[in-house]
């Protein structure tokens, strides 16, 4: 079976920890692409995953967190032979609640934090959790977690402090978590307080003095301030204990989780106000140029993302050393990580300062392949999956192919999606992921009943439907790829309409909201369960030995 090993607390130390049976890339020929090395990289077994981010989980406190419906799930896939776990970006969000859109790259989501572990230890009451437990079980209300969350958590801060306690049981001292994680942590608190203090405003409007993190800036703030960012402190070393946890009981039950990293960090992110030089800004820290795509098949005025863009040139004089840092800490808390717009590293599309959509940007010329050399060299285990969705050239694919890196194929976009239907299963290659849909799609289900001519036909006798507008018979197909990996979105698992999906792109008003309940889990694993672990042994994903391409004799 595959072996997930747990990393332990968010350290430097535990790096050591990370799951082994990787492609031993040390000692390569500088000169070689890094694909080089292996044709399938880490794929080395056919396995299945799940794609479903921690919002959609159930819980009592208005959105899935890192409790005991994380759990459940983890037991679920567990009993089916579901070896991976797929899951959004877990930052602290902000306006618009996109896990896209961070505070920050390196911090977790409070309100992932399960209260009743608090509860239990005392620092919050079932009276000031009623209001959250009021909240929608169906619905994430990110309304009513701002105005009730906050304010639970804050009172638990201040009576741990007021208790004149030093840990959570499990969960190591709060004081060695913050010398551990300092590089991040104080920065990311203070932002946060600051944040606060200044009525939520974005950093490039703060007082002259603040608008520049340095070390010795705490000792210049207010009381308050330094205050709130204790909290904020006191947050991330609950957050990271919960999921240390949860990765621990993932990896015993052999589930390992596949995070994702973006590839751009928000202007309005303690990342950027920490780190500007690593960013294309002016002297007052706004953007001279941002981040999105142009226009496609999501939306005909393309992605206008906001997002401030890289400085290629300091990064490369430094050897990629923030990006390296970044991609490290991300190795602490996944097995895999899927890294997302990839083709950003080969070019990316720039759009001018206050432009008001992004049909006006242009293609300029990311790190390329010189990137992943220096991440090969500094990551030599890494397992990384490119998100390499839209209309993606050559070149694109000549530099994952040269990273050595998969990428995704979606059954959605197999026909009519782009001239050369590569997104045709019989096209897929073994070095890739095979998924149904993705975050950022239409259900399954709600995507084969908005089918029109020719496509539905098509459609209809490709995947053998026989007329059925039903997920099941493309999540038999994901699974039967020539791909080492197939992911399934839950919502394409519970067969569920359109209602259900996650994110539409391009759109601002009811994204991240979908969550599936108790109920919903317990009837898939009772109706579904035999059916999913047959299909995953019929076609070899169970992960049980690795895939050679060479016939043996049969033992008897």
């Amino acid at each position: 079976m595959i072996q997930f090993t747990h990393a332990g607390s968010p350290s430097a130390s535990s790096r050591e920890s990370t799951p082994i049976e990787l492609p031993d890339l040390t000692g390569a020929d500088e000169s070689a692409s890094v694909g080089d090395h292996a044709s399938q990289g880490w794929l080395t077994r056919r396995t299945a995953g799940v794609l479903a981010h921690l919002s959609s989980l159930p819980g009592d406190y208005g959105l899935g967190n890192l409790g005991p419906g994380a759990r459940a799930f983890v037991d679920f896939l567990a009993t089916v032979g579901v070896r991976h776990w797929q899951i959004c970006p877990i930052g602290p969000t902000g306006y618009g609640d996109s896990p896209y859109q961070l505070f920050s790259g390196r911090a977790g989501n409070p309100y992932f934090i399960d209260l009743g572990e608090l509860q239990a230890a005392g620092l919050v009451t079932a009276e000031e959790l009623s209001p959250l437990r009021a909240l929608s079980a169906t619905r994430a209300d990110y309304g009513g977690l701002y105005h009730h969350f906050w304010k639970a958590l804050a009172q638990a801060a201040d009576r741990f402090e007021a208790l004149g306690l030093e840990a959570l049981s499990g969960f190591g001292s709060l004081a060695e978590f913050r010398r551990q994680q300092g590089g991040w942590l104080q920065p990311f608190a203070e932002f946060m307080a600051l944040k606060a203090h200044f009525g939520g405003r974005p950093w490039t409007t703060w007082p002259e003095a603040f608008r520049r993190w340095s070390a010795d800036l705490g000792t210049t703030l207010p009381a308050s301030v330094r205050r709130e960012a204790e909290r904020h402190a006191f947050y991330q070393y609950v957050f990271f204990g919960q999921w240390n946890r949860l990765r621990c009981y993932a990896a015993e039950r052999e589930v390992g989780i596949i995070g994702d990293v973006p590839i751009f960090v928000a202007l309005d992110s303690a990342d950027t106000w920490q780190n500007r030089a690593v960013f294309r800004l002016d002297d007052e820290g706004q953007p001279l140029a941002v981040a999105g795509v142009p226009p496609d098949y999501f939306s005909s005025l393309g992605q206008l993302w906001g997002n401030p863009l890289y400085d290629w040139d300091h990064l490369a004089r430094t050897g990629y050393a923030w990006w390296i840092d970044r991609l490290r800490s991300a190795f602490e808390l996944y097995d895999v990580i899927r890294l997302d717009h990839f083709r950003g590293f080969d070019t990316y599309w720039e759009i001018p300062a206050g432009a008001p959509d992004a049909r006006g940007g242009r293609w300029l010329k990311g790190p390329g392949l010189a990137f992943f050399r220096a991440v090969r060299a500094a990551l030599p285990e890494a397992r990384i999956i490119a998100e390499d969705l839209g209309y993606i050239g050559p070149d694109v694919v000549e530099l994952r192919r040269s990273a050595g890196l998969p990428g995704m194929k979606i059954l959605q976009f197999a026909f009519g999606h782009d001239a050369n239907n590569v997104n045709l299963p019989h096209f897929y290659t073994p070095d890739s992921i095979a998924y149904t849909g993705t975050h950022d799609n239409n259900t399954t289900r709600g995507w084969l009943e908005g089918l029109t001519e020719p496509y539905a036909s098509l459609v209809d006798e490709y995947y053998q439907l026989n007329g059925q507008r039903t997920a099941w018979p493309m999540i038999r197909a994901a699974l039967a790829t020539p791909s080492r990996l197939a992911v399934i979105p839950m919502q394409d698992l519970l067969d569920l309409p359109a209602s259900a999906t996650l994110n539409r792109p391009g759109t601002t008003d009811g994204n991240w909201q979908w969550r599936f309940t108790t109920a919903e889990l317990a009837s898939l694993a009772g109706e579904r369960s035999a059916e999913l672990q047959r299909w995953i042994r019929l076609y070899d994903r169970t992960g049980d030995r690795e895939i050679r391409d060479y016939s043996e004799p049969v033992v008897q």
